[in-house]
């Protein structure tokens, strides 16, 4: 059957269910019958058989993080036909007539959501519930067309203007329609390969198209660096608990499309995890939620006005290998039109970090809304910007990418990161605490996954319990406690999750039992010293700061809004050595018999001598 003949015959089913997909540079079909299912264990993958799903955000639910619950289904189709398709035979078959949209508007005014922005940043940002925050809100409008026949006009849209998109697809479904073109791979899984594909930084195309200047002034700028440091340790907080080796970066990369260019970096890991545990573990990409994961959904929770439904999700195909498992592919849900009902959406979000200015964030969502409109061919396009995009492409021109100078600028910033996470990580066989174990215990920041990552590569047996969950019989039998970073305010005395990360490093140090603490734990440790705790007067959220730490001074990551503070020039208090900031007296780390701690992150990749930081203190808590 032709081409056309098939799109008519499906479109004209309203049972009908089938997905369009251009990946890889060719343009797949695939049909099969719709079943929903409650939890994502329940996709049901047999050996023959392949099966496409859409993840709606409240999925999160599963790593038991809040989310509200719109009731949007976890749709699978299970494919019984999949055929690739010639991409000129198939554009000439999508319907191509105008769709006009009326009573277009985002559904909370840019007033409301510059409020919003500004309510998160001193509210939630400062006062140390997590380094960044996306917050969405949506464009909505109304046409006079059959929903599938519009869905199908704007992917052919998408097909012939957008360019630089990891996937371009068109879900029709009974009662659930979607097109879009994502930039972002969120997780890959092929032959025990993980890959994932952190994309931050938004520069929108100037009128008349990118240029090198505008755009080596977007990549100098500190906040949309800062930015993407942030998502990429959040990320890696998911490789390290998914993959054998931890996760390796390579990067940084332009993301160029037709009227946005990202900066972003691939991680890549070993891992045989069921690649429905590998989708599960990495719910959902940090660069549409904001980190720690799990905080940043409650704060969502708290200000975003709706449910997300599957934006921030992912759409996930399941393929079926020659090992008898699946690969998985799976692009986030951004840049998507969601139509139903003569109505379309189009949920975009900002990334809220310190140094954000509301009415720039607000110019952001627009920048995002009108991309993908435009796109679509909803609203105008910028026609100069287009030709002189398509001029840049790479197989017409040297595209920005390959500039020397603009390359030279995106490499640079690799000298601010970790080599440790630039390379591969093999566990190291000996050394002076190897062979030990080590319990580190959660305090709702993922960033423990790295940390466990670290000390199994100093030799250690290290696992990460959650502060719920962890036993007194745990705490007491492990050789090193390594009492985790958290969100929040150490002061808190309402706080269960604080109260029990107090009981844990009070017990160790009661048993004078090696104890490292971190961050949050640090702070606790300190209070217990009698040391004052104290918010920063401007946060430190994914910052990079050199610090004397007992003789040797360590380039840092820092993500914290609270710190303790001595008097500068303090070197000790009580049974604890102290280093501090000789100005200000903000106290970076402590030790004694068989005790150490932290402010910063050794872990992150902000922390150039993580690595062998981590490794001295945990020497001195276990000599």
């Amino acid at each position: 059957m032709a081409i056309a003949d098939r799109l008519h015959a499906l479109t004209a089913d309203p049972d009908a269910s089938f997905v369009l997909i251009a990946r890889d540079g060719g343009v797949e079909l695939l049909t099969g019958a719709v079943a929903d299912v409650d939890l994502l264990a329940d996709i049901p993958l047999a050996p023959d058989r392949e099966v496409f799903a859409l993840v709606p955000y409240r999925q999160v639910r599963e790593r038991g993080f809040e989310a509200q619950d719109d009731g949007t289904p976890l749709r699978c189709i299970l494919v019984d036909e999949h055929d690739e398709l010639d991409a000129a035979e198939l554009i000439a078959a999508l319907p191509n007539a105008p769709i006009a949209l009326r009573d277009g508007a985002f559904d909370i005014t840019d007033e409301d959501y510059a409020a919003i922005v500004e309510q998160v940043i001193d509210e939630e940002i400062g006062r140390g519930e997590g380094a960044n925050f996306v917050i969405r809100r949506d464009y909505r409008a109304s046409f006079d067309a059959d929903d599938r026949t519009a869905a199908l006009t704007w992917f052919r849209a998408l097909l012939e203007h957008e360019r630089g998109a990891y996937w371009t697809f068109a879900v029709i479904t009974p009662g659930r329609i979607a097109v879009g073109a994502s930039p972002e791979a969120h997780v890959v899984a092929r032959d025990g390969i993980v890959t994932m594909n952190p994309i931050s930084g938004t520069f929108r195309h100037p009128s008349g198209g990118a240029t090198k200047a505008a755009l080596t002034e977007f990549l100098s700028s500190t906040k949309e660096t800062e930015e993407l440091f942030m998502v990429v340790d959040e990320e890696l907080k998911m490789m390290s608990q998914v993959c054998s080796d931890g996760g390796r970066i390579t990067g940084p990369h332009l993301k160029q499309m037709s009227r946005l260019t990202h900066t972003e970096y691939m991680l890549r890991g070993q891992s045989r995890l069921d690649p429905r545990d590998v989708l599960r573990e990495t719910m959902f990409a940090p660069t549409v939620t904001g980190s720690p994961m799990q905080n940043a959904c409650a704060v969502i929770r708290r200000h975003e006005q709706t449910p997300r439904g599957y934006y921030s999700g992912v759409a996930a195909l399941f393929s079926p290998n020659t090992h008898g498992g699946h690969d998985l592919d799976a692009p986030i849900l951004i840049r998507t039109v969601y139509v139903g009902d003569g109505s379309l959406s189009v949920p975009v979000g900002a990334t809220l970090v310190r140094h954000s200015d509301p009415y720039g964030e607000v110019g952001e969502t627009h920048g995002k809304a009108a991309g993908v409109l435009g796109a679509i061919g909803a609203i105008e396009r910028d026609h100069a910007a287009e030709a002189r995009d398509d001029a840049d492409a790479p197989d017409a021109a040297t595209s920005l990418a390959d500039d020397p100078e603009v390359s030279e600028l995106l490499a640079s910033r690799n000298a601010r990161l970790a080599d440790f996470w630039l390379q591969p990580q093999d566990a190291a066989a000996s050394g002076p605490v190897a062979g030990r174990t080590a319990l580190v215990v959660d305090a709702e920041d993922r960033f423990t996954t790295m940390l466990a990552h670290q000390l199994r590569h100093l030799g250690l047996d290290a696992r990460v319990v959650p502060w719920d969950a962890v036993t007194d019989d745990e705490i007491d039998a492990a050789d090193l406690v390594v009492a985790g970073p958290g969100p929040g305010d150490p002061r808190d005395a309402a706080s269960a999750r604080i109260a029990r990360m107090r009981q844990v490093v009070t017990r160790r140090r009661a048993a004078d039992a090696p104890l490292l603490a971190v961050c949050l734990s640090h702070q606790i440790l300190a209070d217990s010293f009698g040391i004052d705790l104290v918010p920063l007067d401007a946060p430190h959220q994914g910052v990079q700061k050199t610090v004397p730490v007992f003789g040797e001074d360590a380039s840092v990551g820092f993500y914290n809004t609270f710190t303790a503070r001595v008097a500068p020039g303090t070197a000790s208090v009580a049974d604890a050595e102290v280093s501090a900031d000789a100005n200000t007296g903000d106290v970076y780390a402590l030790r004694g018999e068989r005790f150490a701690s932290i402010q910063g992150h050794l872990e992150s990749i902000l922390s150039r001598d993580g690595i062998r930081t981590l490794q001295r203190l945990a020497e001195h808590a276990l000599a």
